[in-house]
């Protein structure tokens, strides 16, 4: 039967396997497209007693496109800025 085999521990424990690949820009920008989206909603409200409130039809769907559309995608794809998508510390 073979020896068992001694195993060392690592010398540097603070090292992650995984990283985070969401950044404080990412969590700004999910935040902005939220805030938008709910700007959106707010305007949407505004027109439930007037079916001809100009920003209830035609302002707050362009706000919610805008806020699910354009911020929350860029907000998911924005990588970091070395271009890679990898930390280098």
């Amino acid at each position: 039967m073979a020896a068992p085999t001694k195993r060392t521990p690592s010398t540097s424990r603070n090292t992650s396997l995984w990283s985070s690949p969401w950044t404080s820009e990412n969590y700004t920008m999910l935040g902005i497209g939220v805030a938008v989206i709910v700007i959106g909603f707010v305007l949407l409200a505004m027109g439930m007693n007037e079916w001809d409130n100009p920003l209830s039809v035609s302002v707050a769907p362009v706000v919610l496109v805008i806020g699910y559309c354009v911020v929350i995608p860029l907000a998911i794809m924005r990588s970091r800025s070395n271009g890679t998508g990898q930390d280098n510390g």
